[in-house]
């Protein structure tokens, strides 16, 4: 049974971040509250042959036999819910994240419907992210096996080196657009077509299927006067749209240009803004754990009952994992790329950066964050409090292994990544077993099993 996964994007630029480097992200979103994740790293392989098969539908494939190691975040019950390896970064510094369900309209799929035996989300990455070189070549390679296996499902694919960032949106069982995000522009979308103007006589900014141009003009695709807004033409705007889709781009272009008034649930909310200052991790991780903080919308606030459930939060209970792919380009290639990752929510919990050069917890956090949303009033500023002083840190942190793997390469330098890695994970841990117990204190304080006592009784 196909997995869809109702998530959120956001990438930044090179020169929209605060650091010169780029950035994916995304939270990972499902219909389940409880699908358990774990964390692995899939070794390199040369001369060895290796086949996929897809758990939830009759997809399959040879892989080639070289491959590079990546990590990934892949389901524990795969058998039943499939691979869904979410997001990595390769050994020559290139990211994917690739399982946000797009959808296209009736109109368009009519004339290409899915392929329901086809290349979905749960072997994506899996057969893309170990075998390919840059981000503009990711976006070929998965258009080249989408012209050969078809699509089961709409789809959106991040991709991200150190100096250029794709968005590709596969929306029919064979047609797709990808967009090059300007250097200085950052972009946010989740579960709807969002790429808008596309400008054929401008390949450095566009990518496309062969033929979606004629398969468009064949069929009386395009609905405007003027131009070919890919959005309009393959895009929907439904009601789930105003209320599930559009208002999530919305509170992340609040954020990143409070300046600008637009509507919520305005359909034709740009794909590609400038912000009004430079965007860092912390904005990042803050836009994707949010729940519409300081409007009406806020579902812990003080607006009306229906207005605190009139749209979809971002930060959702169901968030199985939330990533920031990060590729610097101030460093030397071998410690440039970090994997930031939050397990089981990132409203409540940390995102933990993981240097992707590495060798070879999912309840642990999940179950926090239950505990701290179910008491939100009491608990939300131990959390905040705890949140902050881990940011700070962990800023720290990523400079200080940076610093101590000077004159490190090959093997030697994974294995101090990854020990350093490990390093990380157990004072993030220490950390949140102080939290625990505070707010276990807190818990035992609340109880309305208690009566006061004269002490001299």
């Amino acid at each position: 049974m196909k997995e869809y996964s109702a998530c959120t994007t956001i990438l930044v630029g090179k020169n929209a971040s605060i650091d010169g480097t780029t950035m994916i992200a995304r939270n990972d979103d499902t219909f389940r509250p409880i699908t358990p994740q774990k964390f692995i790293i899939e070794p390199a392989r040369h001369g060895e042959k290796k086949h996929i098969k897809s758990w939830l539908n009759k997809f399959e494939m040879d892989l080639p036999e070289d491959a590079q190691r990546v990590p990934a975040v892949p389901n524990v019950d795969y058998k039943h819910r499939g691979y869904y390896d979410e997001s990595g970064i390769n050994q020559e510094n290139v990211a994917m994240s690739c399982t946000e369900s797009t959808y296209g309209n009736e109109r368009t799929l009519a004339f290409d419907p899915l392929v329901k035996d086809g290349l979905d989300e749960d072997c994506m990455q899996t057969s893309v992210l170990p075998y390919i070189h840059s981000a503009r070549d990711g976006v070929q390679y998965l258009g080249k096996l989408i012209a050969k296996y078809g699509s089961p499902a709409g789809n959106s694919v991040l991709f991200s080196d150190k100096d250029e960032i794709w968005y590709m949106e596969i929306v029919t069982g064979h047609h797709w657009v990808a967009e090059r995000i300007p250097d200085d522009c950052y972009a946010a979308t989740g579960n709807r077509v969002a790429i808008e103007q596309v400008d054929f006589d401008n390949p450095d900014y566009f990518m496309w299927s062969k033929g979606i141009q004629e398969f468009v003009e064949e069929h009386h695709l395009n609905p405007d006067h003027e131009g070919w807004n890919f959005r309009h033409i393959f895009g929907t705007y439904t009601e789930q749209d105003r209320h599930y889709n559009t208002n999530r781009q919305w509170y992340i272009q609040k954020l990143f240009n409070p300046e600008i008034e637009q509507n919520p649930q305005d359909g034709d909310i740009p794909f590609i803004r400038k912000a009004a200052k430079k965007i860092t991790k912390e904005d990042i991780q803050f836009a994707l754990g949010s729940h519409y903080q300081d409007t009406p919308y806020d579902p812990f606030g003080k607006g009306t009952d229906e207005e605190k459930h009139r749209y979809r939060p971002i930060g959702l209970n169901r968030t199985q994992n939330a990533h920031i792919l990060q590729i610097r380009s101030d460093v030397p290639a071998d410690r440039a790329a970090i994997m930031w990752l939050c397990i089981g929510g990132p409203t409540f919990t940390p995102f933990v950066p993981f240097f992707a050069n590495m060798n070879d917890a999912w309840w642990y956090y999940k179950s926090f964050a239950a505990i701290v949303e179910s008491h939100y009033p009491q608990f939300v500023q131990l959390d905040t409090t705890y949140l902050t002083e881990l940011n700070r840190y962990f800023r720290g942190r990523v400079e200080e292994i940076i610093a101590g793997a000077e004159g490190k390469s090959g093997d030697e330098l994974t294995e101090y990544l990854t020990k350093e890695n490990q390093k990380t994970v157990a004072h993030t841990r220490k950390e949140t077993e102080k939290l625990w117990g505070q707010m276990m204190i807190e818990s035992i304080n609340m109880s309305k099993l208690t009566f006061n006592m004269d002490e001299n009784l």
